[in-house]
């Protein structure tokens, strides 16, 4: 899902596209709110509307995390295990209702791609699961001090983490952004509102009402993980316009969707619009480690944002490098588009095109370019890079250190493949998505992102003069 915070948004960590196009205002009939102990909200095709239902439904949420604010740790803990549990044990029915929507995919477009995100099975559902006992296992950032010091006044200052309060997730075809969702947000002492796309309507609600059913019974407000229950879009153009509620939207899915969500948030949006990743080989660099890392980064899952999408190798380093990097590339199943200095060296290569340089493929074709220096590929970068992920390979230090200090991304490798840009691989333990934004944000965001901050001082009848 890359991301940033925008004031007008989500990550991007999968390859899903906007497929969310209908209008329909189906609702879940499915009995979630009740088996939660919830009242249930107004349908969209009752008097009140969507206006109204998507009014009640953040009002309860923002209810819910001033309690979630509060929560013991023990209880979000608790939650997330309860639900691992109820997920393995109720696996069939999430399985029958993702059955529903694997049927429903062609009548509604999906491709053979996208019907492979929606598709589940008891491995998928079980490493759902065990993904909700991973965010459980992780530290709670909600208290833990950042800084602190005692003024020369006595003053005692802290300045501590505390939750951001409702988050709103827009995302599409993949499932497990549910629950994931759902576990990340409640760790970190928030309450979630979740849309999913049509194509995985009847998933998403077996798994939230999951999710429901356990809250309670885990001391936490039944308001606190709440799923949009109609597909129509107008109810995400009418929670977009409810800041006064939502503290921040998170849309993660094609650059259409995400595009969307900016320009009709009144809420700051944590997002990123597209990973045009770029390997750079430096004039001096071990080429075998150059070969593996370019194959890795553009072959291993071609289709997610931190693959490579344009290869950059420096003139001196070609015509050793890329005969080499070509033949393993093209045995990986990837179309080449060289730039003519590429061509000249592997001339099979396709010509590239000037859209090329701008394209993130998500699939198996890869931009390569000869640069004449390392000013040349940091240039290259800057004005076709996303901000998303580039990595340089080389053996030269004083290279890489320019190259790292030079290059604006959320993320830069050195020696190592763009595929490193994930919360699981930094360390995060989770994350909800990757933001190419600077504010408050930038690359992986796990728990701690999904915070902010507070400051706290201690006095003892201090006035100030």
């Amino acid at each position: 899902m890359s991301m940033s915070t925008s004031t007008s948004v989500g990550p991007r960590t999968d390859t899903d596209t906007d497929t969310d196009t209908d209008t329909d205002t189906d609702t879940d009939t499915a009995g979630s709110a009740s088996r939660a102990g919830i009242d249930r909200l107004p349908e969209a095709d009752c008097d009140h509307g969507v206006t109204d239902l998507c009014r009640e439904l953040a009002r309860r949420a923002k209810t819910a995390s001033r309690a979630m604010a509060v929560a013991r740790g023990s209880a979000k803990d608790g939650w997330l295990r309860r639900s691992a549990a109820a997920l393995v044990e109720r696996r069939d029915e999430v399985l029958a209702a993702n059955a529903e929507d694997v049927a429903a995919a062609p009548a509604r477009g999906l491709s053979a791609a996208a019907v492979d995100r929606l598709r589940l099975d008891p491995k998928r559902v079980d490493e759902i699961a065990r993904a909700l006992l991973d965010v459980a296992a992780l530290p709670d950032p909600i208290g833990e001090t950042i800084a602190s010091s005692r003024r020369p006044n006595g003053l005692e200052v802290r300045q501590v983490r505390v939750p951001l309060g409702v988050i709103f997730m827009i995302y599409e075809s993949r499932p497990n952004v549910t629950v994931d969702a759902a576990a990340l947000c409640v760790k970190s002492g928030n309450a979630a509102i979740l849309r999913g796309g049509k194509e995985a309507i009847a998933t998403n609600r077996a798994l939230h009402r999951i999710l429901a059913d356990e809250l309670a019974s885990a001391g936490l407000p039944a308001d606190a993980v709440q799923l949009v229950p109609t597909t129509d879009r107008a109810a995400v153009g009418a929670l977009l316009a409810l800041p006064e509620f939502i503290d921040l939207a998170i849309p993660r899915g094609g650059e259409g969707l995400i595009r969307r969500v900016v320009a009709e948030a009144r809420m700051p949006v944590l997002k990123h619009y597209q990973g045009n990743c770029h390997v750079y080989i430096d004039a001096r660099s071990d080429i075998e480690m150059g070969v593996r890392i370019i194959v890795n980064a553009k072959a291993q899952r071609p289709g997610v944002c931190n693959a490579a999408e344009t290869l950059l190798v420096h003139r001196d380093a070609a015509p050793r490098f890329l005969p080499r990097a070509a033949e393993a590339l093209v045995a990986a199943g990837v179309e080449l588009r060289g730039d003519p200095g590429a061509r000249s060296i592997v001339p099979r290569m396709r010509p590239a095109e000037p859209a090329d340089w701008d394209t993130e493929y998500l699939d198996r074709i890869l931009a390569v370019a000869v640069v004449d220096s390392l000013d040349d590929a940091i240039a290259h970068i800057t004005r076709h890079g996303s901000g998303h992920t580039e990595a340089i390979v080389t053996d030269d230090l004083a290279a890489s250190r320019r190259f790292v200090a030079e290059v604006d991304s959320s993320a830069v490798m050195v020696n190592a493949s763009t595929r490193f840009n994930d919360g699981s691989q930094l360390g995060l333990g989770a994350e909800i998505g990757i933001s190419t934004d600077k504010f408050h944000a930038r690359g992986p965001c796990g728990l701690r992102e999904l915070t902010s901050t507070k400051w706290i001082v201690i006095g003892d009848g201090h006035v100030r003069e």
